[in-house]
């Protein structure tokens, strides 16, 4: 299995070049930011996981900007979102965006994406709650439209594009109906998630990997129904703190990546983490 790692980089903690550095040597496949554009002091959205948000979610590095630092010192290394909060984007520009953190890593970049938590950052981007997850549709449509190999116009219920020239294209091509990189969609399982992976995505980005045993055959099913290919379904447990159990349990299940949760925390902390899951990997 393949071990990657998510972390919320700030600007207290330890920097995006020297985790990617030390991750590609001790042999981890990849590295997830999260995003958050800000978060609204006055605020009545709860934090999901109960009690008060930690300090990092208002410190967060641009993820793309700081998953560009890291592929620039690194070969291997994956690279990827999780999640962008894709409705708080206009997509055209980050159509551009993808794209070219895709071409300039020589495809290593996976877009994970979903539909947020906090009504009031969502807000502030004009974007209204109830309509989210429609809209992240809409936004993936076009974006498709404007990574296919040849000039394709979108017309959807939030936007349009008309036919253009726009480079650089995604490195990875075209697979079933996903055009980009590599898509997984963040969420807790239920009808409406499982319609959009197997519409848009490559698979799915389950946080905290919990009830996995019981969503998969249900994903799997609403997945062959819309005709995808059984074998091509990723599912990859996402902030996952690990331990033996749990991996041996995943690897039962057919996953074949797992995102494991770092500390928020200066080069020193993370380190001694990072040796700590070391023992995870797999030998080389």
């Amino acid at each position: 299995m393949r071990i990657a790692v998510t972390i919320f980089l700030t600007d207290e903690t330890v920097t995006p070049t020297r985790l990617a550095r030390e991750l590609e040597s001790r042999g981890f496949s990849g590295l997830y930011l999260p995003e958050h554009t800000h978060i609204p002091v006055e605020r009545t959205t709860p934090y999901p996981v109960g009690g008060d948000l930690p300090r990092e979610y208002g410190r967060t590095l641009d993820p793309f900007v700081a998953l560009g630092q890291a592929a620039a010192v690194t070969e291997r290394l994956a690279l990827g979102t999780g999640i962008t909060l894709v409705a708080q984007h206009d997509p055209i520009a980050l159509a551009k965006q993808i794209a070219t953190l895709d071409h300039l890593s020589g495809g290593r970049f996976t877009l994970g994406l979903g539909f947020g938590w906090n009504v009031e950052e969502a807000a502030d981007h004009g974007v209204e709650w109830r309509g989210r997850r429609e809209l992240v549709r809409d936004w993936m449509g076009l974006m498709r439209a404007l990574w296919s190999e040849e000039p394709v116009g979108y017309e959807g219920e939030s936007g349009s594009v008309r036919p253009s020239f726009a480079f650089p294209k995604p490195a990875q091509k075209p697979r079933g109906p996903v055009v980009g990189p590599r898509t997984l969609v963040g969420g807790a399982a239920g009808p409406r998630l499982f319609a959009h992976i197997a519409e848009y995505a490559d698979g799915w980005l389950p946080i905290g990997g919990r009830g996995l045993g019981e969503s998969l055959p249900v994903l799997r099913s609403v997945w062959t129904d819309a005709g995808r290919d059984p074998a091509a379904l990723q599912v990859v447990p996402y902030a996952v703190r690990p331990t033996p159990g749990k991996l041996t349990h995943y690897a039962e299940l057919g996953v074949e990546e797992t995102v494991v949760q770092l500390p928020p925390a200066g080069e020193a902390e993370v380190l001694r983490v990072l040796d700590e899951y070391a023992g995870f990997l797999e030998p080389r």
